[in-house]
């Protein structure tokens, strides 16, 4: 008798630990929502924040991702870097130029180099073929937008991997056009650099990748690129210390790692203004 219990528990153990493996392992896009409050708001808008897709496969002509950013109907949709994967021959780049151009037919679009484009040493030539697909490339510049009678300045950073001094060069020279009448919306790949932020009202970043693994309620994230274990910056929405507010995308990659994801599922993030 006692020996069919102890099979039976080990059974159930069995098949607790695979149903927790199961449910950590799931890769289904999922939908992450914030809402802000802003003064600067007009009318309710809705942008819809994606980074880190390094050029996945969301099915034939990427139909998974554009549709279910469809379903958000933005006004604005926003790329932070890393959208195309440095390993051509592992992940093709036309996966990611699939996507980018499906968006820019119906929002505006905008996007911003990550470290891994960077990496691939084929930089220029990835902003001239997102630029090519109806995207707007912000590279240490800025752009207005008037979206529902809301006034909108538009920053944008590359990757700090493209130098150090170029990257303090970019960053200099957009906080030249910070503003006191519009929201300062500030595209950057870089979560960890949170102190360089200052005077946006808004920080969009990505990078991360939610840390990898997260277990609910325990761990936040378990390692992050240039913040190492338990980021303080992982996924989620931060207040910065001059009150501006920084949220961190986790990723659309699903396996451009060597770690998977665990309780860590790509993401399209929606950010509603008003």
């Amino acid at each position: 008798m006692k020996g069919k219990i102890w099979k039976r528990a080990i059974l159930c153990i069995l098949l607790l630990a695979v149903l927790f493996l199961w449910a950590g392992l799931r890769t289904e896009l999922t939908v992450r929502r914030y809402t802000l409050e802003s003064d600067y708001v007009a009318r309710p808008l809705k942008l819809v924040f994606l980074s880190d897709l390094h050029s996945s496969d969301y099915g034939d002509g990427q139909r998974a991702l554009l549709d279910l950013v469809a379903a958000q109907e933005p006004d604005l949709v926003l790329l932070g870097g890393d959208w195309v994967d440095d390993d051509f021959g592992r992940r093709s780049p036309e996966l990611a130029y699939t996507a980018a151009r499906g968006l820019a037919e119906h929002y505006p679009t905008y996007y911003v180099l990550g470290n891994h484009e960077q990496w691939s040493g084929h930089g220029d030539e990835i902003k001239e073929r997102l630029t090519d697909c109806g995207v707007t490339v912000l590279a240490g510049e800025w752009a207005d937008l008037e979206l529902k009678g809301t006034p909108i300045r538009l920053f944008g950073l590359d990757d700090p991997d493209v130098g150090e001094g170029l990257w303090q060069e970019q960053l200099a020279h957009i906080k030249q056009g910070l503003t006191e009448n519009k929201l300062d919306l500030l595209l950057t790949h870089r979560p960890e650099r949170a102190e360089n932020y200052s005077g946006f009202n808004l920080i969009l970043a990505g990078h991360a990748h939610g840390g990898q693994w997260r277990l609910p309620g325990l761990v936040n994230g378990l390692y992050a690129p240039n913040q190492g274990f338990f980021p303080k910056y992982a996924g989620g929405q931060y207040t910065l210390p001059d009150g501006g507010i920084m949220v961190v995308g986790r990723g659309l990659s699903t396996n451009s790692t060597r770690i998977p994801r665990f309780f860590d599922p790509p993401e399209v993030v929606v950010v509603e203004l008003v």
